[in-house]
């Protein structure tokens, strides 16, 4: 794997994970290399997911493979909050 290879699973990473978190209904409160974590999760595994399925290529843009990231992404992002925010009290 090279530098460019690492780069694009960075920059993929946190786009999946900026719209994973926009997917999300209320605000997480996390910090953003933990949006950019749980976006690469959703990258990687969506992938496979998708591989799994046998959706990880077809004609064009490959709108089922980009939904699963996605979605795995929003679920990493919905865990990372979980444990950011374990412990704290919401009442002020």
């Amino acid at each position: 794997m090279g530098f460019f290879d690492v780069l694009w699973i960075v920059i993929g990473g946190a786009l999946i994970g900026v719209l994973a978190r926009l997917v999300l209904p209320g605000r997480q409160r996390i910090p953003w290399w933990a949006v950019i974590g749980a976006g690469i999760v959703g990258m990687l595994a969506g992938d496979e997911l998708a591989r799994l399925l046998g959706v990880a290529h077809t004609g064009g843009f490959d709108w089922i493979r980009h939904g699963l990231q996605i979605l795995v992404g929003a679920g990493a992002i919905a865990a990372a909050s979980s444990a950011f925010n374990r412990g704290k009290s919401t009442a002020t």
